[in-house]
C-alpha cells in the first residue's frame, strides 16, 4: 500500500470493525486477515471447478471462476494503488466477489433462481454474503468468517450490468471506493478475458471484432499486422485493451473524486453515484463490446446447449435433495432447524463445483 492513504480510504481507524471482536494479529492488519480468510476458505478453492464461460474439466485452457477472481484482484490492486486507496481491502473484495456463484455459471444461477421462486429466489451476490457470514465455518466461536464491516458492505453492494445488488441490512447509500473499484475491475476482467477465451475457442471472429473501436484501437496499438502468431496477437490485443481501460479508470476516477469534494469515508458512503468509473467514451465502447459478447458468445448455440443440460441437471438434483435431505452432509442438514429445506438444498447445490454436481447426480442413478 502507499505510505499514506487518502483521507477517504478505508483504514482500521475509520472501520466499523468486526461483528465479533477479535484480538489484533501481531503482524497482519485486519484487512490482510480478511483477504487471507477468503483465500483459505473452502468456497474460494471451489471456484477452480466452477464455470466462467466454458465448463472446467471439459475446456482446460479457459478461465474458471478462480482464475477470473485472481485477475480481477490484480486489476483492482493496480487501480487502488494509484488512487492511494486501501489496496488490501480492494484485493479481498475482488477475490471474494464471486464466491456465491453456483455451478455452471449464469445458467446455473438462473435455474436456481427459478427453482427458489417461491422461497426467496437466488442471487449470487446475496449468496456470497451467506457464505462469508454463515456457511463457512472454520471457527468455533462464531459463524462465517467474521469479516470486517467494509468488506461485507462492498460484497453486498457489488454491482455490474449482470449483477443486481441485494438490499441487505446495510444503511450506507454506497460502499467504499475500494468496493467500487472491485465493480469496475470485475467488468474489465470478464469482458476482456471472455473475449480472449471466446476467440481462442473460435466462437468469435477477429474480423468481426475489428468493427468495435476499442478492439480496433488496441489492434493498431500493438502493431498487430506485424504479428503472425495468432496466439500472441490475441493475447497482446487483450492486454492492450485492459491497459487502456485501467489507465482511463484511474484518470477518470481521480477527477470525479476531486469534483465531488470528497473529504472522508462518510462522504463516500453518502454519495449516491459511483466515483470509480470509466470515461463516457470508454463506457460506451465497453457497452458495445458487451453487446457483441452477448450476441456472439453468451448466446452461442453451443453454450445454449450446455445451459439447457444444466437446467435438467440442477432441477433433478434440487428435487432429489428436497425429497430426501439425508443425501446432504450433516452440516447442511443442521441448517433445516433454522431455514427451509429448499433454502438448504439451494445452499448445498450453490457450493458445488461443476464436477461434483455431475458426480452427485450420477450417484442418484446407482
Amino acid at each position: 500500500m502507499p505510505d499514506k492513504l487518502s483521507d477517504w480510504a478505508v483504514t482500521e481507524k475509520n472501520s466499523e470493525g468486526r461483528s465479533c471482536r477479535e484480538k489484533p494479529h501481531h503482524y497482519r492488519s485486519d484487512f490482510e486477515r480478511d483477504r487471507d480468510r477468503i483465500i483459505h476458505s473452502a468456497a474460494f478453492r471451489r471456484l477452480e471447478g466452477k464455470t466462467q464461460v466454458f465448463t472446467p474439466g471439459l475446456d482446460d485452457y479457459y478461465r474458471t471462476r478462480l482464475t477470473h477472481s485472481i485477475e480481477v484482484a490484480q486489476i483492482g490492486r493496480t487501480i487502488a494503488k494509484k488512487l492511494d486507496l486501501n489496496e488490501v481491502l480492494t484485493e479481498a473484495v475482488c477475490l471474494a466477489h464471486d464466491l456465491g456463484h453456483p455451478p455452471f455459471g449464469h445458467a446455473g444461477e438462473k435455474v436456481l433462481d427459478n427453482l427458489m421462486a417461491d422461497s426467496g429466489g437466488f442471487e449470487h451476490n446475496r449468496q456470497t454474503l451467506r457464505i462469508v457470514e454463515l456457511i463457512e465455518h472454520p471457527y468455533h466461536n462464531f459463524k462465517g468468517l467474521n469479516l470486517m464491516y467494509e468488506t461485507r458492505l462492498s460484497l453486498a453492494k457489488h454491482a455490474g450490468p449482470y449483477d443486481k445488488p441485494p438490499s441487505g441490512n446495510f444503511a450506507e447509500t454506497n460502499c467504499s471506493l475500494e468496493g467500487q473499484i472491485a465493480n469496475v475491475a470485475d467488468r474489465i476482467a470478464y469482458n476482456c478475458h471472455d473475449l480472449e477465451d471466446g476467440t481462442r475457442a473460435r466462437l468469435l471472429d477477429e474480423t468481426d471484432l475489428l468493427e468495435i473501436e476499442i478492439f480496433r484501437h488496441a489492434h493498431r496499438r500493438i502493431g498487430a499486422e506485424n504479428i503472425d502468431d495468432k496466439t500472441i496477437r490475441r493475447t497482446r490485443t487483450i492486454k492492450a485493451i485492459i491497459d487502456e481501460l485501467v489507465g482511463d479508470c484511474i484518470e477518470t476516477s481521480g477527477e470525479l473524486i476531486g469534483k465531488a469534494g470528497i473529504t472522508s469515508l462518510e462522504d463516500v458512503h453518502n454519495n449516491y453515484s459511483s466515483l470509480i468509473l470509466l470515461s463516457p467514451k470508454n463506457r460506451a465502447e465497453l457497452e458495445k463490446l458487451e453487446r457483441f459478447l452477448l450476441e456472439k458468445l453468451y448466446l452461442n448455440d453451443e453454450l445454449k446447449k450446455t445451459a439447457a443440460r444444466c437446467k435438467n441437471w440442477l432441477t433433478t438434483l434440487f428435487h432429489a435433495l428436497c425429497d430426501n435431505k439425508q443425501l446432504m452432509p450433516g452440516y447442511y442438514r443442521s441448517f433445516t432447524s433454522t431455514q427451509t429445506l429448499q433454502r438448504t438444498a439451494c445452499d448445498y447445490i450453490a457450493g458445488m463445483t461443476d464436477r461434483f454436481c455431475l458426480k452427485t447426480l450420477a450417484g442418484l442413478n446407482r
